[in-house]
């Protein structure tokens, strides 16, 4: 019986092997899961942009379960021709699109390697930043201690959204204390991707700083270990001047191009590898500084920011508070004798700007408006009596603009001499963001209101020429 059986079994073999080679041939089905079996990839986080430049972008998101990445993009919403992925199992997704054109808009996705599309539609879409050195216009946005889910944050975020309209925001920069109470990842994740992800997080391409509230990671206590607190986990940021400057060889403090703009991000709270601060001439961090100024003598524009103000008397007393003064005494002269021409600074919950000073590193009665101000006007540019441009020179370091923006979530407070001295405008009752426009050889700095309306603004320009200083300094408007 079993030869019998042996026999039927060889004879139907090949029988059944010809009926499945002659099947027609089934289309192959897109799997809708994640590397784990029945269970599906969910996006937890994202996708959010970093590290831009004009020839590449990075794109980050998070999933419940570890998947391997995948990025289509393209010059439409429709047509997404071009991707990029990683076969590495992850929940944190990090993806670099390299090879793309300089000022180009590019349209994008979100997945895996199964072809399953965890976010993208018509709104997800990025443009590349400008050739380095290139004078076209680019908008820059600054959010001072935003974390705090307020109706004030929201209020914020929804009026620059406003301001934008239709108009593209190249890039937006944090200036600290992004995630309060102890900048913790669940705290960053309610108190910050989860107000900014439809709006702001997906289209434009964030560059942060930590303030002192995002090292508060470890039990509420600050953290020793710098690279394990949730700022730095949470973003992708540049370390060997792939975006421009001297490599900084660290995440804590960073340069970066945009256009004619060179950006320096530093972090006035940590402590670097050697031990030392912001505020120690021979630390690292200022070391970096000082070469980095000396190598970007060339660009047009330059912009600091960081968390801990020089001069405040809003929510905090830079008279007082110990890091506020080391930084005014001992670090900003290094910014404006490398020619730095404009400071952005969070930490006290309220709007101040200084005019255009140079050399003032004293407490607040020392202040004396005729010796540190390089120039009187109010540089609103409106037409209103005294109200010229600051006019500066490439070539020289005169002068630099101080402003603190720290209420685009956190508000109010001020201490018994508010407003300072040194201040032209000050504002502790509403909220804002600061919005820097920037084209050729113009900077124009405008604070944008919780309610709506710009509360202070003012105009930069560099290098003009004789008979349009003339016209400027007679309160009128160049015309073009």
């Amino acid at each position: 019986m079993k030869k019998v059986k042996l026999l039927l079994l060889t004879l139907l073999l090949p029988i059944l092997a010809i009926a499945q080679e002659t099947q027609p041939a089934k289309k192959p089905v897109t799997k809708k899961r994640g590397p784990l079996m029945g269970i599906q990839a969910d996006l937890l986080r994202g996708p959010y942009l970093q590290m831009a430049t004009p020839t590449s972008m990075t794109v980050r998101w998070r999933t419940n379960v570890y998947d391997r990445s995948r990025v289509k993009y393209g010059l439409s919403a429709d047509s997404l021709t071009m991707r990029t992925d990683d076969s590495t199992l992850v929940n944190e997704h990090i993806v670099t699109l390299k090879n793309l054109k300089p000022s180009t808009k590019y349209f994008y996705t979100v997945g895996n390697l199964a072809d399953t599309t965890l976010q993208g539609d018509a709104e997800n879409y990025f443009y590349t930043f400008p050739e380095t050195g290139s004078e076209q216009l680019v908008r820059i946005a600054g959010f001072g201690d935003c974390g705090n889910n307020s109706i004030n944050q929201r209020s914020v975020r929804d009026q620059v959204v406003n301001y934008l309209g239709d108009k593209y925001l190249n890039a937006w920069i944090l200036m600290g204390d992004n995630a309060y109470s102890d900048g913790t990842d669940a705290e960053f994740q309610a108190k910050f991707f989860n107000l900014y992800k439809d709006n702001l997080l997906k289209k434009y391409p964030l560059y942060p700083v930590p303030g002192n509230h995002d090292y508060h990671d470890f039990n509420s206590s600050p953290a020793n270990d710098q690279n394990k607190i949730a700022y730095y986990q949470n973003f992708s940021l540049p370390t060997q001047g792939e975006a421009g400057g001297v490599a900084s060889n660290t995440e804590s403090y960073y340069s970066y191009d945009i256009a004619n703009i060179h950006f320096l991000a530093l972090d006035s709270y940590g402590p670097d590898k050697k031990g030392t601060h912001i505020y120690d001439q021979m630390g690292e961090q200022v070391e970096w500084v000082k070469k980095d100024l000396a190598a970007n003598q060339n660009k047009k524009w330059v912009v600091a920011y960081w968390h801990h103000p020089p001069y405040t008397m809003g929510s905090h007393d830079s008279d007082k508070e110990s890091l506020l003064v080391k930084i005014r005494e001992n670090f900003i002269k290094t910014l404006e004798d490398g020619g730095v021409d404009l400071i952005l600074c969070g930490h006290s919950h309220v709007y101040e700007r200084t005019k255009l000073i140079k050399g003032y590193y004293g407490k607040e009665a020392d202040y004396d408006a005729k010796k540190y101000e390089v120039s009187s006007s109010t540089a609103l540019y409106d037409g209103s009596k005294n109200s010229a441009p600051y006019l500066k020179s490439k070539t020289k370091t005169n002068g630099t603009v101080y402003v603190v923006s720290g209420s685009a979530g956190a508000l109010g407070g001020h201490k018994e001499t508010w407003p300072h001295n040194a201040m032209y405008y000050s504002n502790n009752e509403v909220g804002g963001a600061v919005m820097l426009e920037v084209e050729g050889n113009r900077l124009d700095l405008k604070w944008i209101c919780s309610d709506g309306k710009i509360g202070d603004h003012f105009t930069m320009m560099k290098d003009v020429k004789k008979d349009e200083e003339k016209t400027l300094m007679q309160d009128k408007k160049l015309t073009k």
